[in-house]
């Protein structure tokens, strides 16, 4: 029993989440983009999870090119709490945009609003696909395909095919 409480003590913590970031460059812009108002969770820390919530916090656009499989798009200009009125106060959720700025603000107003269990996913949709993970298209076919927000955000993402 302890040897879990200490090993999901260790998933969770915010050093697990930063040491899956390979590129010094990219893990640095992260650490300067975030306000570090929401919990961080790592690839490595979302596959130990079970019953998440995921909350793509991109645009449609976004979304519909790829998205995490079984994701709610709730956007970020537009984002309303009727979005997510159906999730328990208590659940795991788990925001995402590209690299984490947007999501970190969609996880702020959730957390606001009440939400108890809330992360911010450190590198985003990006960290995602660069760690090998599959994507989906709306249809719910896998696809390579990632959009990459603009060309200049496009040099983050080492695998997949690049759309912007």
């Amino acid at each position: 029993m302890f040897k879990k409480i200490w090993t999901l003590i260790l998933l969770l913590s915010p050093f697990a989440a930063f040491s899956q970031i390979k590129d010094p460059e990219y893990k640095e812009m992260l650490d300067d983009l975030y306000d570090h108002s929401v919990p961080l969770i790592s690839v490595d820390s979302i596959k130990e999870l079970k019953n998440i919530y995921f909350l793509d916090s991109r645009e449609k656009d976004e979304f519909e090119v790829s998205h995490i499989k079984n994701a709610r798009n709730v956007g970020y200009i537009w984002f309303d709490m009727r979005k997510v009125y159906d999730i328990p106060k208590d659940a795991t959720i788990v925001v995402y945009c590209s690299v984490g700025y947007r999501s970190e603000k969609i996880g702020e107003k959730l957390l606001k609003d009440g939400y108890k269990n809330v992360h911010n996913f450190y590198g985003g949709i990006f960290e995602w696909v660069n760690e090998g993970n599959p994507v989906y298209k709306s249809s719910g076919v896998q696809t390579s395909e990632i959009h990459t927000y603009n060309k200049k955000w496009s040099k983050w993402v080492t695998r997949g095919t690049k759309v912007y």
